[in-house]
């Protein structure tokens, strides 16, 4: 890919005013980027539809935000920046409705290219069967080569990123915040060693601090680079639940374990299985539909 398209995209990313589709906006106007740095606020105001505000940050940004020196750091860090067109890019991910156009990364970029992928999400307060249910389900999927992705937040998402370091698998974590900034804090031991043995991921730069509606977004990532996902204890209307949606909009695999009725963490799961998800007993259930979804 063109270096110079490549850190446009990046520095793009680096600007406030940006979304995903701002910028979906500028490359089906100017697909290479070339006049990026030539548009003033006028132009981007007229003709990409961006608010007078928006199209200001935007042209103030792309003036100070000093680029390459940031990049420079990133590569004294071992951050690298994965744009949509690299070859590194995940496949799975690529094929989304609306793909990180970078993502940022630090660790074992190999683990993009696994073929055996399930992530796992669930409540940030699970019980003891919520953990002990996980154990049962994870174990032998990580023994068999499955690579986890989860999400870093407390709870299940830790415990499964635990769970594939201890069974000496490989795991990968998807951040709501750049990677400067982990949230929970409680975890940047676990994000420490994820990023020296394993992999860190954010589709945010790595200066972003984490924002509420960092994470609804962060979702489709963990569900977007599997095959399909599993939903241990989870509340009706939870992340866990959002991104369990997405999966299904994103045409992937839902595997939910089931749980007491009387149990609130367990309304979203017996909840999905009504709406359709797999009901998941053991490890074999997990591996038995995704192979079968493979070969077809």
């Amino acid at each position: 890919m063109n270096l110079e398209k490549k850190t446009k995209l990046i520095h793009l990313t680096h600007c406030s005013s940006m979304t995903w589709k701002a910028i979906y906006a500028l490359l089906k106007h100017d697909s290479s980027l070339k006049n990026l740095y030539q548009y003033s606020s006028f132009d981007f105001e007229n003709l990409f539809s961006f608010s007078r505000e928006q199209a200001t940050r935007l042209k103030k940004d792309l003036q100070t935000i000093p680029i390459q020196d940031i990049l420079d750091n990133y590569e004294a860090e071992q951050i690298q920046c994965i744009t949509f067109w690299d070859n590194e890019y995940p496949e799975l991910l690529r094929h989304i409705y609306d793909p990180p156009w970078v993502l940022y990364v630090k660790g074992d970029t190999s683990l993009l290219k696994s073929k055996q992928v399930v992530s796992v999400v669930g409540t940030r307060q699970p019980t003891q069967y919520g953990y002990a249910a996980l154990r049962t389900v994870i174990n032998p999927l990580v023994e068999n080569n499955w690579l986890i992705v989860s999400g870093l937040a407390e709870g299940i998402d830790t415990a499964a990123h635990k769970l594939a370091i201890e069974s000496q698998g490989k795991t990968i974590a998807v951040l709501g915040s750049g990677m400067y900034h982990i949230y929970p804090s409680k975890n940047k031991e676990l994000a420490k060693i994820i990023a020296k043995q394993h992999l860190l991921l954010s589709e945010y730069p790595p200066t972003f601090r984490p924002k509420k509606w960092y994470f609804p977004m962060r979702n489709r990532i963990i569900s977007g680079l599997s095959l399909g996902t599993i939903v241990v204890q989870a509340k009706e209307r939870s992340g866990s639940f959002i991104t369990a949606d997405q999966a299904l909009q994103q045409g992937r695999e839902v595997f939910a374990i089931p749980g007491s009725i009387f149990e609130e963490t367990s309304c979203g799961t017996n909840k999905l299985i009504q709406l359709g998800a797999k009901l998941v007993l053991t490890a074999k259930d997990v591996c038995e539909e995704l192979y079968v979804n493979k070969s077809k």
